[in-house]
Formats: C-alpha cells, sequence, structure tokens
C-alpha cells in the first residue's frame, strides 16, 4: 500500500489562481508559484530573497508549453533579470529553504538533477540553452539529503499543476511498462489495417500511450459529419503534427508511425481516437488487457 502524504497549501489572497505556497510536514523546503503580473508582490516576499531553485512556466510562440530550470543565491533578483530578458513564460514556481541551509552548491546540485530528469522524460521541451555544471561534486551525506529533498519537490508541483516532471524517466522509458513498475496493467489497441500496436498504461493517474508504439500512419474522417465532430478531428490532426515536428512521433522502415517517447491523453478515448488517427473512438472497449479484456472490464474490476 502506498504512503500518504500530507502537503499544506495556503492561498496566500484566499482565492484560487493567486499566489500559493506549499510544505510538507518534516520537510525544510518551501514552494511558492504564482504568475508573472504578480511579479513585484513575489520579489517583495521574504522567502524570494533567499537562495533556490526555480522553474519558468509558458509557451513558445507556437502556443506548445515551454519551461525554464534555473538557480540562483537571490530569487527575486533573478526573476526580476528574466522578467526584462525572457518572454515566454507566464508562471512561477521556486523552492528555498525553510531554515536557511540551502547553500549555493546545494541549489546547483538540484538543478542539474532536475534538468536533467525534464530532459529525461521529455514531456514539456525546455528553454535551457546549457547543460548546467557544478553542484555534482557535494558530499555523500549532502547528495542524499539534496535526492530527499528533490523527492518531496516532485512530490508537491503536480498539486499545483506543474507538469514538467510527470512520466517516466527515460531510463524506464521502454517500449512497453512493466506492470510491476506501477502495478497497473499494460493495455494494447491492435490496429488490423496496418498490422500494428500501440500500448498504453496508468502512471501518475494519467492514461499514457508509451514509448514505441506504433499508430495509424494517416489521419481519416468521413466528410459527411457534423461541424462539432470536424473541429474535434482537425484538433487531433494539428496535435499530431506537432508531436511529428517536435520529434515525439516518427516514421519507422515500414511507414508506420512510432512514438519516441510516452504521451499523455485525458482519457482512453482521447487516447484510442489518437491512436487510429480518428475524430474519436470508443478507448474503454479498444483497449485490451493481456487475457483480452477491455478497459471496462478491467475498470469494473478494479471499482
Amino acid at each position: 500500500m502506498a504512503e500518504g502524504k500530507h502537503i499544506s497549501l495556503f492561498l496566500i489572497d484566499g482565492t484560487f489562481g493567486g499566489l500559493v505556497t506549499a510544505e510538507i510536514l518534516n520537510w525544510t523546503g518551501h514552494v511558492l508559484k504564482g504568475s508573472r503580473s504578480e511579479l513585484s508582490r513575489i520579489c517583495q516576499r521574504e522567502e524570494a530573497q533567499r537562495t533556490g531553485v526555480y522553474i519558468l512556466l509558458g509557451a513558445d510562440k507556437a502556443g506548445n508549453p515551454l519551461a525554464y530550470i534555473g538557480e540562483t543565491d537571490n530569487i527575486a533578483n533573478r526573476l526580476r533579470q528574466h522578467e526584462k530578458k525572457k518572454a515566454f513564460w507566464n508562471d512561477v514556481v521556486f523552492v528555498t529553504s525553510k531554515d536557511g541551509n540551502l547553500t549555493s552548491a546545494h541549489a546547483r546540485y538540484i538543478e542539474a538533477q532536475l534538468i536533467q530528469r525534464a530532459k529525461e522524460i521529455g514531456r514539456i521541451p525546455l528553454e535551457n540553452g546549457n547543460e548546467p555544471t557544478g553542484g555534482a561534486d557535494l558530499p555523500e551525506a549532502d547528495a542524499s539529503d539534496m535526492h530527499h529533498f528533490i523527492k518531496e519537490f516532485l512530490t508537491i508541483l503536480p498539486v499545483l499543476g506543474v507538469e514538467v516532471f510527470r512520466g517516466r524517466s527515460a531510463e524506464n522509458n521502454g517500449p512497453v511498462a512493466s506492470e510491476s513498475q506501477t502495478d497497473l496493467p499494460v493495455f494494447h489497441l491492435y490496429i488490423k489495417k496496418y498490422d500494428c500496436t500501440a500500448y498504453a498504461q496508468i502512471i501518475d493517474g494519467e492514461f499514457t500511450v508509451l514509448k514505441g508504439s506504433k499508430i495509424a500512419p494517416k489521419t481519416t474522417q468521413k466528410k459527411d459529419v457534423t461541424e462539432g465532430t470536424l473541429k474535434q478531428f482537425e484538433s487531433r490532426k494539428r496535435r499530431r503534427e506537432q508531436l511529428f515536428n517536435s520529434g515525439v512521433i516518427a516514421a519507422d522502415d515500414e511507414g508506420l508511425l512510432v512514438l519516441t517517447r510516452d504521451v499523455q491523453f485525458t482519457s482512453p478515448s482521447d487516447a484510442a481516437a489518437f491512436v487510429r488517427g480518428r475524430a474519436s473512438a470508443n478507448g474503454r472497449i479498444e483497449w485490451k488487457t493481456e487475457d483480452g479484456g477491455t478497459y471496462a472490464d478491467w475498470e469494473n474490476k478494479e471499482r
């Protein structure tokens, strides 16, 4: 049975969407998230004067998610610099230490670990141009402490809506996930027309089509459909094109399309439509377990 985690959130303005802090019981870290429009208030806060690691969140010119990970001896000063030099970001989240024991070396170490993990997962591209240097030669005890610090920080981030680190890292990101990794089954969807199979698993609460899955090489849609269906089809087609252009989808020697990393979806049906290249699909019956049962069958057993 998984261990629970007590996370304390404080809405500074008393409303959703404003400044929010997050802490975990018996953890020395302190996390704050806010929007760029609140930068002046953020920079006036006491924790923003400390050493820490920050993540800028936004989108590129095409509207695709983009992030930047950095470290600094003074969060407020660095954010003011980014306000002038970086246009893409809309939100920031940063972590500091409540006891003031987070040093510059610690921050550089955390930054390096986070950048490495974000690139391994590949869910959201980083705007970082260079690999981080320094902070990798911490004493053994300090490195152990920082790994625990990072683990707790990564636990908090999805709660705040930060998805940069959600998903499997590259070392576990194989063609088919092991059921022992999540204790949940691997589903498959076979397309007879193209003799190809996609695989999926629920990872970190998201229905995820796995790296190595093969999907239909074309998107197809009947002409005699409703305007809503046509819009949905165009939306799915655009997502395919974006993933292809970013290298997440690649063509193989057989003319099929293969996923080069895991891709997350809102539902089994959303994923099935993507795999088949259609506007819609009933993923609850199209995704099958190893014994031939449907996703719906498995879900009913779990209730």
